[in-house]
């Protein structure tokens, strides 16, 4: 029986029993699911507004059944959280960062990489396998919990890719080129990412700019590029926010709030002073938003670190700080 006919029969089964109002089939709470976002995403509450609206949306369950669950794409420069918040909505979901199917779309910038996708028309190797890239399982979910799809970096697929997505986006299912199987997404929170638009943004003076033409600038670059008939069938196209040094403080706060969780494994701690604080932050290159200055305490905080560890591994509570310029653990 088709998921969404099992819905409906699920639905009267529960009506009959309750004489009333049903509850939720989906068993995350949107309020929670939020929290978590809104203590690891740093500078986009536009968008994560948009996510709780989706996120209540879902749970009430009052979208078409005949569509997936939720279509966005996220567009924004590099290491602003676009591909964390699925990561995170699928921890809040799932229970794990992972519990979702994720496209490479950078890996399928060739017209006959459809067929990676679709699977192998008839007469060609693989057609009766029905071989694709897609994660049935973390595609359909479940009753209880929605699937999760990511299509990354969408704008280096090839045109050819793109249009064998238009029937996902708009009845939730994917028939397969052999013609023997087909993949339901109706019970599927779709989220893709881009950057398009984002380096010409920056080139045109990012810091100077309102973010209105921002916004605008990528907007102009998503509709040369993608086809209307395909734009028209996404729910939510959000803009993020480049990454600013009024948000340093704040992101550093995450980074190294996942250090002491993995240090903590170990029973040790960590405290960093606010003079080694702002030599971590110091130079913060915005083109490359929160991954530089997570990539500043792999290279940096780290490394001198691990090495008081191991000179003195009874050590359990370990201080941060700045010598003659240079970062220091004691």
């Amino acid at each position: 029986m088709p998921f969404a006919n099992q819905v409906i029969e699920h639905n009267r089964e529960q009506l009959a029993r309750a004489g009333g109002p049903l509850p939720s089939r989906f068993t995350f709470e949107p309020e929670q699911a939020m929290a978590l976002l809104r203590s690891r995403i740093v500078g986009q509450d536009a968008v994560l507004d948009e996510m709780a609206a989706m996120l209540r949306v879902v749970k009430a369950g009052i979208g078409d059944g005949e569509r997936p669950l939720a279509v966005n794409l996220f567009m924004g420069p590099t290491g602003v959280g676009k591909t964390e918040i699925v990561r995170l909505l699928a921890q809040a979901i799932h229970g794990r960062a992972d519990a979702f199917c994720r496209i490479d779309m950078n890996t399928l910038a060739q017209e006959h990489y459809a067929a990676a996708l679709t699977g192998a028309p008839p007469g060609y190797v693989g057609s009766k396998e029905g071989a694709t890239l897609f994660d049935v399982e973390a595609i359909q979910g479940s009753f209880s919990r929605p699937g999760i799809v990511l299509f990354d970096e969408l704008e280096k697929a090839s045109r050819e890719v793109v249009r064998s997505l238009l029937n996902v986006l708009d009845s939730g299912r994917l028939t397969l080129s052999a013609g023997n199987r087909s993949i339901d997404f109706r019970n599927s929170l779709i989220f893709m990412t881009s950057n398009i638009g984002a380096l010409q943004a920056w080139n045109s003076g990012w810091g100077r700019c309102w973010p209105g033409a921002r916004r605008a600038i990528m907007r102009r670059a998503l509709h040369r590029h993608f086809e209307p008939e395909f734009l028209n069938r996404i729910d939510r196209i959000l803009a993020f926010q480049a990454l600013d040094a009024s948000r340093l403080g704040a992101l550093l706060d995450i980074e190294l709030a996942k250090l002491d969780q993995r240090l903590a494994r170990q029973g040790r701690s960590l405290h960093v002073d606010d003079e080694a604080r702002r030599l971590l932050c110091a130079a913060h290159d915005a083109r490359f938003g929160a991954r530089d200055l997570a990539r500043r305490l792999r290279t940096r905080l780290e490394p001198v670190l691990a090495e008081g560890l191991l000179a003195q591994p009874q050590r359990t509570h370990w201080r941060a700080g700045v010598r003659d310029g240079r970062l220091v653990v004691e």
